[in-house]
């Protein structure tokens, strides 16, 4: 194996982990999930059945990422994060065929505690707070907090408040690329 999985974790069959990824204590990798190359999954992660997460993934503790979810490369899932993946479950009915995709584009980051509600798009580098409440989909960039999430500012690809000048530009703390804000939307120069 050139991956490592933890005593007491425990992964079904047909699933593909890559090249790198640590899985801990007490996780449940479930059918037909597929993890990217150097994830982390702490203790206590449920993933699947039929998740997708790209390469450099890391997802804290206590995190359940459940069919419909996809994760494209190096989001970051902060401990006891909740993703649903339908709108109005009940016990007694069975709704999987009303699952609904939700998507986090690469470089997200989704705080401690926050809650993402189904069929939504959580765009490119942006950043949940913590305890967020995530109804709608999140511009590349945003800066959100709050229940339900608002938006209060933009950050980098480092995480750090972009702050934009006269001409609406702004230099990339983590790779000095240059944005330009227009009309609510963070475009790189490049």
């Amino acid at each position: 194996m050139d991956f490592f999985v933890h005593k007491t974790a425990i992964i079904d069959e047909g699933v593909s982990i890559g090249a790198g990824s640590k899985i801990w204590h007490f996780s449940h990798i479930l059918t037909g999930s597929v993890i990217g190359k150097n994830c982390s999954f702490g203790q206590n992660c449920v993933i699947g059945p039929y998740v997708k997460m790209g390469d450099g993934c890391k997802v804290q503790n206590n995190v359940s990422v459940y069919h419909g979810v996809e994760c494209e490369d190096h989001v970051f899932l902060g401990p006891s994060a909740v993703f649903t993946n339908v709108m109005n479950p009940r016990a007694f009915i069975e709704r999987k065929e009303e699952f609904r995709k939700t998507i986090l584009k690469k470089g997200c980051s989704v705080g401690a505690n926050a809650t993402i509600v189904c069929g939504i798009c959580i765009g490119a580098y942006a950043f949940i707070g913590a305890g967020c409440v995530v109804l709608n989909d999140v511009p590349a960039f945003a800066l959100m907090v709050g229940n339900p999430a608002r938006q209060i500012g933009w950050v980098d690809k480092a995480g750090v408040r972009m702050i934009f000048d006269r001409d609406n530009r702004a230099i990339d703390s983590y790779d000095a690329s240059v944005y330009y804000l227009d009309n609510g939307e963070v475009m790189c120069a490049d």
